[in-house]
């Protein structure tokens, strides 16, 4: 499990961002032709109006790859070491010579894993004759210093990667990668680091996916496509806001609390299928859908 899961990590190529977040072809000669940054914003908006997009830099514009020449989806960024725009970016890691992202960062989490209690088999099993060593029980021969060696190593490498495991099973649980946690995503209503977090559980259903019995196997069980990740609520427009404070009020489950009008991609991720329903007349509906695709365009 530990090579198998060290290979998957290693081979799998990283996410990259589908066609639909590339510029057309009259839109990108104009975002070119363009000098000032607020025309080119404009180009970008337009083309990112229907494209699940939600955050935004921290100057609220756009995420744009000039590199690539794509608009970057959510928690996509561009490696330098790649040099692509890899879905849900963690880091490079140069143990595996390839990026973690989407694609294969629970592979990343079984290879940490297994490494750990790999390395704590090696020392559990050499424990009796390191002991033997300092007691001076240990035949005088060359291979007790290997004992000694091979002892320190495994206990070396399993304080490092145990610190590392740790550090990476809680950004499972708060839904983080690790750039997500040294600058916060900045959506509508500014820089949220829990913004993508949906709760303990469905984070980690998030990356290993909804069947436990895969959850040990390094076979790809993430759940969505990379490109689109639900998150907690969205801060609706201003237009819309008026809409709502002049029809029927959203019930909500703290009673004089009121919520945004719908979770963020409700009707496309199983994660919150289990949620509370939010309460919609007809009309208002097709309104607030209007204004929730458009968001960046007001």
């Amino acid at each position: 499990m530990f090579v198998w899961s060290y290979w998957k990590t290693i081979f799998t190529s990283p996410a990259s961002p589908s066609n639909e977040f590339c510029l057309s072809k009259a839109d990108k000669e104009q975002y070119e032709k363009e000098e000032r940054p607020e025309s080119q914003q404009e180009i970008l908006r337009r083309a990112a109006k229907d494209l699940p997009i939600y955050t935004t830099t921290a100057s609220r514009a756009i995420r744009y790859c000039d590199r690539c020449q794509l608009i970057k989806p959510d928690r996509c960024h561009h490696c330098s070491a790649c040099d692509i725009c890899v879905l849900k970016m963690d880091h490079h890691c140069p143990w595996v010579n390839n990026c973690v992202g989407f694609s294969n960062y629970k592979f990343f989490l079984l290879f940490l894993l297994y490494s750990l209690l790999y390395c704590l088999f090696v020392a559990a099993t050499v424990l009796q004759y390191f002991i033997k060593f300092w007691t001076n029980e240990l035949p005088d021969t060359h291979a007790k210093f290997h004992v000694l060696f091979l002892f320190f190593v495994a206990a070396m490498f399993f304080i490092s990667i145990l610190s590392l495991f740790s550090y990476h099973c809680w950004l499972v649980g708060k839904n983080r990668s690790t750039i997500e946690t040294f600058r916060a995503p900045t959506f509508r209503n500014g820089p949220d680091k829990n913004g993508f977090s949906l709760g303990c559980s469905k984070n980690l259903r998030e990356v290993f996916g909804d069947e436990k019995k895969y959850w040990l196997l390094p076979i790809f069980t993430s759940l969505g496509d990379g490109c689109n990740f639900p998150t907690r609520l969205v801060i609706m427009d201003p237009e819309q806001l008026t809409v709502s404070s002049q029809s029927e009020p959203v019930k909500s489950s703290g009673g004089s609390q009121s919520f945004p009008t719908r979770p963020l991609s409700e009707s496309q991720n199983r994660l919150l299928a289990s949620d509370s329903q939010w309460v919609e007349s007809g009309p208002e509906e097709e309104n607030v859908k209007s204004g929730f695709c458009n968001t960046f365009c007001a």
